[in-house]
């Protein structure tokens, strides 16, 4: 399969926000439960160090006058996540701590930014249809 460096970073991008996705819903499932705590999914940070750090190359040493010059990429492209309890905030009496507003605000803007990332893998992928289906 053909895949670029870009490509697998929104891939990782995408499962970050299914993550962020399921963990909502379980938070909106669970507003009424007794001392629940509200999870978030963090990966914004790493993405940020993925997209500013760039990759990295490694020039690899050659022992023989002869032997070619080969760079190696070492960067990878996933984006680690991460899921975070909130233990300090408390909503209601019962010392649950979901937000049912913000949540919600969460679930959609999650699914914005899944729609937007979905569609440029998509749009990566059918550039490649549209070149390979040209050369016949």
């Amino acid at each position: 399969m053909i895949q670029s460096t870009n490509v697998k970073l929104h891939q990782s991008i995408l499962q970050a926000l299914n993550a962020r996705n399921e963990v909502t819903a379980n938070n909106i499932a669970n507003a009424d439960t007794p001392h629940y705590k509200r999870k978030t999914v963090v990966f914004e940070d790493e993405l940020r160090k993925a997209i500013e750090g760039g990759r990295s190359e490694l020039e690899l040493k050659t022992n023989n006058a002869r032997h070619m010059t080969i760079r190696s990429t070492t960067g990878d492209a996933a984006v680690p996540f991460r899921i975070v309890e909130d233990k300090g905030a408390k909503m209601n009496n019962n010392n649950n701590s979901v937000d049912i507003d913000v949540e919600m605000a969460t679930l959609s803007e999650t699914q914005l930014m899944y729609n937007y990332t979905a569609d440029r893998v998509s749009g990566h992928y059918k550039k490649y249809k549209e070149m390979l289906q040209g050369l016949k």
